[in-house]
């Protein structure tokens, strides 16, 4: 609706829009009309998600007019929330690059996929501890796509330097594996050197790709992969998780500190 007379005769797009010009400001209040009709936070997180699949520039605009509102609905607490219900809220494939346990071997190739060349923060997730709410698999996704919302809103990063990731190892959560509608892998999940060896290639492969101060954090991952990952990675890679450290020295390089 932004688009003037002459952009839309050269879009070829003339008469397939109402004929009124919106402005950005007018598109903001009008997002925010709809947003207000929203009682259920599950509803107001979904109409943001779609705003941000649909119109990006948009999406950021409204965030940032009250960070205070609209944090809690783009991640913590509405997120576990859509986090459960993912596989329900799921649109469009934009949201993040899910691999797969079975894709080893594949990942740089994978990285390709993405229409993105310069990445400089990767979230990353294998599911299995969401918040509060225990092993969520492939529908983690949630947690990587808010957190760097909020990289973009409240750190200024380009969104389109923001990679979300899902590593799918299976689930162990029975009712997902039991459950038509789930969208992950629907075995157990795999552990040890196989694990391990997914990790070990995936770092690589960011690396080899984004480069050395490509910031990766590790988010919601178990206690016992969080600790190890990290005391295996931490002088390696520029790498953090901010379960289990706060904010470190790591973040100077992503804002050029």
């Amino acid at each position: 609706m932004a688009f003037t007379l002459e952009e839309r005769l050269q879009l070829g797009i003339h008469g397939l829009l109402p004929p009124c010009f919106l402005s950005q400001d007018v598109q903001v209040l009008r997002v925010m009309k709809s947003y207000e009709t929203r009682t259920n936070p599950l509803d107001k997180y979904i109409l943001l998600m779609t705003l941000q699949d649909r119109n990006e520039k948009l999406f950021y605009r409204v965030l940032t007019s009250d960070i205070e509102e609209f944090m809690p609905i783009v991640y913590t607490p509405t997120v576990g929330l859509a986090c459960q219900q993912y596989g329900l809220a799921f649109r469009r494939p934009r949201s993040g690059l899910f691999i797969t346990i079975h894709d080893r071997g594949h990942i740089a190739t994978m990285l390709n996929s993405w229409p993105e060349e310069n990445i400089k923060a990767v979230v990353v997730t294998d599911g299995e501890r969401i918040l509060g709410l225990g092993d969520l698999g492939s529908y983690g996704m949630g947690i990587p796509v808010g957190k760097l919302a909020l990289y973009t809103a409240c750190g200024g990063v380009h969104p389109q330097q923001c990679l979300p990731v899902l590593l799918d190892v299976g689930t162990d959560n029975e009712t997902l594996l039991n459950d038509p509608l789930y969208i992950g892998l629907k075995h157990k999940r795999v552990r040890g050197k196989e694990y391990d060896d997914l990790i070990d290639e995936f770092m690589q492969a960011v690396t080899d790709k984004y480069g050395m101060n490509c910031l990766i954090q590790f988010e919601d991952f178990a206690n016992n992969n969080a600790f190890r990952i990290l005391s295996k990675y931490r002088n390696r890679y520029c790498t953090f998780n901010d379960d289990i450290q706060e904010f470190g020295p790591e973040f100077s390089l992503l804002f050029g500190g």
